[in-house]
């Protein structure tokens, strides 16, 4: 049996099969197989992975993300983070980071960050004089911190998979996405001081003001979301809600750039990319179980203690085995599949789950901008028109500066348990 879950997944992989087939055939495979209970464990196991009330966040956090991305949202956070950074070298490339880290805290993908953001700001920064592949690799990278600062599909996922509190994982990755950020600003720092960009507009008092002004109502929605989450007023799945209705009344009637028709056509996108991750979650929930009544998951963890490896090796392995697959596969994919071979493993060597989950979901946001197959390397590809020539180098600069910020967040775990004391 443990031929067949190996050899048939990478075989369906090579030969170009969706992702969710390539579970489900395996799965059907080595049930008919080697089975002994009825093919209607299959279907049981497919709804009940996602009869999961937490998932209900899942919908709701995409479409408030849509919903401000195109409804003067990010335009405005773009407005007022430059107007704060003010006359500073690389003001640009900051505005866009910074923007970013606001941004994720209202959107849940990362690709979205990208289209939101980088429509914005990649033609200033060009116009301004930085290279396309330095504008294209910042706003691509940067938009990997959407899977750390909350509120996070990729959280909800690892908190499912792991039985873990989804709100101790949106507390424990805010200083993480922040240590990501400040990382990546270095770098910034570290290419505009060697080259001949000037610094932006003066600071101005009155332009901050009237920023703040005009985009108050998009400043306070990531603090109405997460305030609420943080202060125990609602749940992570009621404030999605609540996120949903927020977006819809600020884009709708108080900013009033979209009207009803472009709602529905929100909604619309926010289903077809909702019903991609539900069905992904579903394949990897049977592919899970699977291994799970196998005991393949305590075979892996008797395996890795006989080999008396101290913790910081094993964690070292698990990171390198991350970041490889996050070339490859999706977050959510890579999710469901590796969090319960992988949890068992970290929880027998002494690591906190909250802890292991931040370390999980980093290392897959940076796979979303790795070569050859990160997803916002795609959509980057499609905003900025560059071809995948410019696009891969260009990420390289911020791809080291990201792994070293996940060896800071993997061996020194405060940075990310300290916020759960908050709590």
């Amino acid at each position: 049996m443990t031929w067949l879950l190996s050899v048939l997944p990478l075989g369906l992989l090579s030969l170009g099969f969706p992702f969710f087939l390539v579970l489900l055939t395996t799965a059907t495979a080595v049930l008919l197989i080697f089975g002994t209970v009825p093919a209607t464990a299959l279907h049981q196991t497919m709804y009940s992975s996602i009869d999961k009330f937490a998932l209900l966040a899942v919908p709701f956090f995409i479409f408030a993300g849509d919903l401000m991305g195109r409804g003067g949202v990010s335009r405005r956070l773009v407005r007022w983070v430059m107007a704060m950074l003010g006359g500073m070298r690389g003001a640009l490339p900051l505005t866009a980071l910074g923007t970013t880290a606001v941004f994720s805290a209202v959107s849940g993908s990362t690709a979205a960050t990208v289209a939101a953001v980088g429509s914005l700001t990649y033609t200033r920064m060009r116009e301004a004089g930085y290279s396309e592949r330095f504008a294209s690799g910042l706003l691509v990278s940067s938009a990997a911190i959407d899977n750390l600062i909350p509120p996070s599909i990729g959280f909800i996922l690892y908190g499912i998979s792991a039985e873990t509190s989804i709100v101790k994982l949106f507390a424990a990755g805010l200083v993480p996405g922040l240590v990501m950020a400040a990382c990546l600003a270095l770098t910034i720092f570290w290419v505009v001081g060697r080259s001949a960009e000037g610094r932006g507009t003066p600071f101005s008092l009155a332009e901050f003001l009237e920023a703040t002004r005009d985009g108050i109502w998009s400043i306070l929605a990531p603090v109405a979301v997460l305030g609420g989450i943080y202060a125990g007023v609602f749940s992570p799945t009621e404030a999605a809600g609540i996120a949903c209705v927020y977006a819809m009344l600020v884009v709708g009637l108080v900013y009033r750039e979209i009207g009803a028709f472009e709602i529905l056509l929100s909604a619309g996108r926010s289903m077809v990319l909702t019903a991609q991750v539900f069905i992904i979650v579903a394949a990897g929930g049977v592919f899970s179980w699977l291994l799970t009544v196998n005991n393949v998951p305590q075979s892996l963890v008797a395996w890795v203690l006989a080999l008396k490896f101290e913790p910081w090796m094993v964690l070292m392995a698990i990171n390198i085995l991350l970041l490889i697959v996050g070339m490859f596969l999706d977050t959510a994919s890579s999710i469901l599949v590796l969090t319960p071979l992988l949890a068992p493993v970290a929880k027998a060597i002494g690591v906190d789950p909250v802890h292991f989950g931040v370390i999980v979901v980093m290392n897959l946001s940076i796979g979303t901008f790795t070569p050859p197959f990160g997803i916002n390397l795609f959509v980057g590809q499609a905003v900025f028109r560059l071809p995948m020539s410019v696009m891969y180098p260009a990420v390289v600069p911020f791809i080291i500066a990201s792994v070293i910020a996940l060896m800071l967040v993997t061996y020194i775990p405060q940075l990310s348990l300290v916020t759960l004391r908050l709590l």
